[in-house]
């Protein structure tokens, strides 16, 4: 029998990470959960999981590996009800922000013999600007051209790593180990920050004098720079991951308004040269960072090719072996 891999969350995380595994052809069942039975629905309908299932718990209780592609908001209360039904030696992951929160509800719930490694996926460099959310954005090579960050607490057996390192693989990206701290420092800068300026944008534009006029006349950069606060499904994830990120979200805001501020300075000031400087500097530091997002050239996939079809096999092996050890530890 092919060992069962759940995927809670089918949004385009969720579901691209099950049409990835299918066209790998891993020896795996899929089982997706989502709240909206809808997406379940289209999920199957796409190739993204065998079968869903509407019962949450019902959803873990033979999974060896269960996948939480949720935001960061829904991410504790699934595990408070999914923790007594994960068999001994299941793994659990992760792929919301702030790393150091959910590692500590994950020790705090997760019962022993039972394992958690945090991830954070980066998205492959095409698809950067697609403006499709949900299962419906989902592709097989979603993380094709990326890195995963991987966190995982201390003392976590290195079977279990490298089954986590294996799974990454097989979704065409790279593993990038790291702790929670420099993790929750990446997200913050890369995630968090351009989320929070396109609601200072909208906070600043939204129903003030002119609105009713400007909106009409709104185009591609108003757009594209408010377009990533769509990214999490409601408000309430964003304002939970910067609050669960405080440090590193208020030192990059500070960084941020600095910055503001001396563009506003220059322009007041009628300061060509210096503003004249400081775009040039933007406008090629932007084309400089895409070219190498694109090319990826920091990406060396040699060496890290995984036997897809054994995959579900070596599952078993890595996971049982790690939860008798970590039982015999305990005692």
């Amino acid at each position: 029998m092919p060992v069962q891999i759940t995927i809670i969350g089918l949004g385009q995380v969720g579901a691209s990470i099950g049409l990835a595994l299918k066209e790998r052809g891993a020896s795996v069942k899929i089982v997706g959960h989502d709240k909206d039975t809808r997406s379940a629905k289209a999920a199957q309908e796409a190739g993204a999981v065998d079968t869903y299932k509407h019962n949450l718990p019902d959803s873990v209780r033979d999974a060896r590996i269960v996948i939480l592609a949720l935001p960061l908001a829904e991410v504790r209360e699934t595990l408070e009800l999914i923790s007594q039904d994960l068999s001994e030696g299941t793994l659990v992951i992760d792929t919301a922000p702030a790393k150091a929160t959910v590692e500590s509800w994950a020790k705090e719930l997760i019962p022993q013999g039972r394992f958690y490694v945090g991830l954070f996926p980066a998205i492959h460099p095409d698809l950067l600007h697609g403006i499709d959310y949900g299962v419906k954005a989902a592709r097989a090579d979603l993380f094709h051209k990326g890195i995963m960050v991987v966190t995982a607490p201390y003392g976590t057996p290195e079977n279990v790593f490298k089954l986590t390192t294996d799974l990454i693989t097989l979704l065409g990206s790279l593993p990038l180990l790291t702790d929670t701290a420099e993790a929750d420092g990446l997200v913050s800068k890369v995630q968090i920050l351009p989320q929070l300026a396109a609601a200072a944008l909208l906070d600043a534009t939204l129903d003030q004098p002119g609105w009713q006029e400007a909106k009409k006349l709104a185009g591609k950069p108003y757009a594209t720079v408010t377009s990533g606060l769509a990214y999490h499904d409601d408000s309430a994830s964003l304002r939970d991951a910067a609050l669960n990120n405080r440090e590193n979200t208020v030192r990059l805001l500070n960084a941020y308004i600095s910055s503001l501020l001396q563009l506003r300075d220059e322009i007041e000031s009628n300061d060509s040269d210096a503003l004249g400087s400081r775009l040039d500097n933007a406008w090629s530091g932007r084309i400089h960072w895409f070219e190498e997002r694109v090319e990826a050239e920091w990406l060396n996939m040699e060496g890290q090719k995984v036997d897809a079809p054994s995959f579900g096999e070596r599952v078993n092996q890595m996971l049982f072996g790690s939860a008798l050890a970590d039982r015999a530890k305990s005692k």
